[in-house]
């Protein structure tokens, strides 16, 4: 492993957060961690203090909180939980592969993941076996055959979980890429699923659930189908709302299980903007439904999916699927994985611009993944090419063994270790070129701030809060977080 990627254990120790009124910031103490081009990995720096008045200063202040200004209530930040990752975990020695658990979940030790997705049965990096869903026999209405078990082999996404919560816990969340092939009207020729099917679908959700809380893991967001309509199941928007409102949602209350529902998992914002009001638009739909879940493959169009989440202001949203693939537009010239730090800039100004928008939770899509970007699952029939090389949180070379944690590892740790769920953004005023400022007031009253500095050069900050002003240094190309 790079020395320069591991996380001190001194560095990662759990946060001290002293809870402080906005009116008595005068000679708080302010903790420093940074991460930077430099080679600083979640490294903590001297302490600093809120001095001078605001008075004849003000000026100098960059960025000012305003706490009274109160934004959206985080859920966790985090990544997906694939056989892909697990099949490459279990390529290291045991220590290694605890270590690697341990500095991805882990809440003192390591980034403290606190959102997860894992897929109901197969999708492009279920890896460990061939296309599969949880009932492959043909015309099983009454779901005889349904069974996990592939889930929890030692390959499997269940097993995985399992292992990753003896470091931490964390929220999950579920989408299908399709049902099995006999629900659908013709997988060759037309991959939409007859409502004839929509109570047995129902059931198997339902069963999905039930057989995981069997075997002690509770799913607590089920999102029906991922990139619907676009990408994978053909099935329209207007058939979710119906497929919700009149046979699943009745399903999952009647059945005791505590699981909420997202209505499924647009690829981009802007379709999300474009799909969504027709589901929930509905109120009979809106009665089951708790969290709304987008992916970010546009790459834009922030202003629509916050405009959407200022329609919807009841639901929190979570941009829960984003990475770098060929197969999603990646530059096919540009090499993929990327073990440069520098990176993590771009995914650095991807989660600011999310979480300005409203969004209350942030998911990457592989957590783990090995040297070449694989290992893939291959079935063009249900849109798993081959290649379909991707870009991970962390590589690992199953050859050396060596284990390097990306710049999208550690800019999303910056906030996942640091931002808890419970914590509420907070306002944030000011601007300065190359610089980004977020802040967040913990659930115990402690505060967290996020700067962000994309230039090549350092950049002195000052930050105004209550009244008193605290001034940091930040290295070029990093990421710097600051709690009091």
């Amino acid at each position: 492993m790079r020395i320069r990627n591991r996380i001190g254990r001194g560095a990662a120790a759990v946060l001290l957060l002293c809870a402080t009124s906005a009116g008595s910031a005068r000679g708080q103490r302010v903790k420093v961690w940074v991460s930077s081009n430099d080679g600083d990995r979640m490294a903590a720096r001297e302490d600093r203090e809120f001095g001078h008045d605001r008075g004849d200063h003000a000026a100098k202040a960059n960025f000012s909180i305003d706490p009274k200004v109160k934004h959206q209530r985080m859920d966790g930040f985090g990544a997906s939980i694939m056989e892909a990752g697990l099949m490459t975990l279990n390529s290291l020695p045991t220590e290694k592969q605890e270590e690697v658990l341990r500095t991805l979940f882990d809440p003192k030790e390591g980034a403290g993941f606190t959102a997860m997705k894992t897929p109901l049965a197969g999708t492009d990096f279920q890896s460990a076996g061939p296309w599969f869903t949880y009932d492959d026999t043909p015309g099983d209405v009454e779901l005889k055959n349904f069974s996990v078990e592939r889930d929890f082999g030692s390959n499997g996404v269940g097993t995985y979980i399992l292992r990753a919560r003896e470091y931490g816990n964390f929220a999950l969340q579920a989408p299908m890429d399709y049902p099995p092939d006999w629900m659908l009207y013709d997988v060759k020729k037309r991959q939409d699923i007859p409502p004839k099917y929509y109570p047995v679908l129902a059931n198997y959700f339902v069963k999905y659930l039930e057989e995981y809380k069997k075997r002690g893991i509770v799913v607590d967001y089920l999102s029906l189908f991922n990139e619907p309509e676009e990408v994978y199941t053909k099935i329209k928007y207007p058939e979710i709302r119906v497929l919700i409102r009149d046979h699943l949602g009745p399903a999952l209350a009647k059945s005791g299980l505590t699981t909420k529902l997202m209505i499924s998992e647009a690829p981009e914002r802007g379709v999300a903007a474009r799909r969504y009001p027709v589901v929930l638009d509905d109120p009979e739909v809106r009665k089951y439904v708790s969290v709304i879940g987008y992916h970010g493959y546009d790459f834009k169009n922030f202003d629509k999916i916050a405009a959407l989440e200022k329609k919807y202001a009841q639901f929190p949203f979570w941009m829960d699927e984003l990475c770098y693939a060929y197969e999603a537009g990646y530059p096919k010239k540009k090499k993929l994985p990327i073990y440069e730090f520098d990176d993590g800039d771009v995914w650095g100004n991807i989660i600011f611009n999310d979480l300005e928008a409203g969004t209350s939770a942030w998911l990457y899509w592989n957590a783990i993944l090995d040297e070449t970007g694989g290992p893939w699952a291959v079935s063009p029939l249900h849109g798993n090419p081959d290649p379909n090389i991707q870009h991970p949180v962390v590589i690992v070379n199953k050859t050396t063994h060596e284990v390097t944690y990306t710049g999208t590892y550690w800019y999303l740790a910056h906030f996942s270790k640091f931002v808890r769920p419970g914590a509420v953004r907070v306002g944030m005023s000011g601007a300065m070129k190359g610089v980004r400022a977020m802040a967040f007031e913990e659930s115990d009253g402690g505060y967290v701030v996020e700067l962000l500095n994309s230039l090549r050069e350092k950049a002195t900050v000052s930050l105004e809060f209550g009244g008193k002003v605290v001034g940091v240094e930040l290295a070029g190309r990093s990421i710097t977080t600051l709690t009091w």
